[in-house]
């Protein structure tokens, strides 16, 4: 039987898939929402307004909003369904992507209920990293602090 910790990561690598897949897919295609999509394209107008770096730099409101949600599908099927390490990758390039939306948020001035849901996912997304990065390190730990007491063992025998 499956552990704790593998079950959780588990559910929450293949939930925030979905979610993540689903939300880039709204950027790019207004097949499954028009209004979702219609929204976005607002919205990325205001990032991009607000931010006259991107525009010197080439980078139109259609061309970010297209690379993040690139970015959140290619990330979304790697976190569903890829194993290994490319989860950690995909999960950590994601964080970065929440940061940066929550930024571009903050930056136009935007309440919370319009980004609360980049929060709870960048909650979401951390906890996932931070289980799979300390299942990982648990075991040489457990070997060290073994070895540890086998070696203090060894020293009571030797004193006694």
């Amino acid at each position: 039987m499956a552990s704790p910790r593998t079950v959780t990561i588990v559910a929450l690598s293949f939930a925030l898939g979905l979610f993540f897949v689903f939300m880039g897919t709204i950027k790019l295609t207004p097949r499954l929402s028009k209004d979702a999509y219609s929204e976005m394209k607002r919205a990325y107008k205001s990032y991009a307004k607000a931010l006259p770096g991107l525009k010197k730099m080439g980078i139109t409101s259609v061309l970010l909003r297209k690379i993040i949600g690139t970015v959140e599908v290619g990330c979304g099927v790697v976190l569903t369904l890829v194993p290994g390490k490319p989860k950690d990758v995909a999960n950590f390039l994601l964080l970065l992507v929440m940061l940066a939306v929550l930024f571009f948020h903050q930056l136009v001035g935007d309440p919370l209920k319009r980004y609360a849901h980049a929060l709870v996912f960048g909650i979401l997304l951390t906890c996932r990293l931070l289980i799979a990065r300390q299942s990982e390190d648990r075991p040489e730990r457990e070997e060290r602090r073994e070895e540890q007491i086998n070696a203090q063992e060894k020293n009571k025998v030797k004193v006694s």
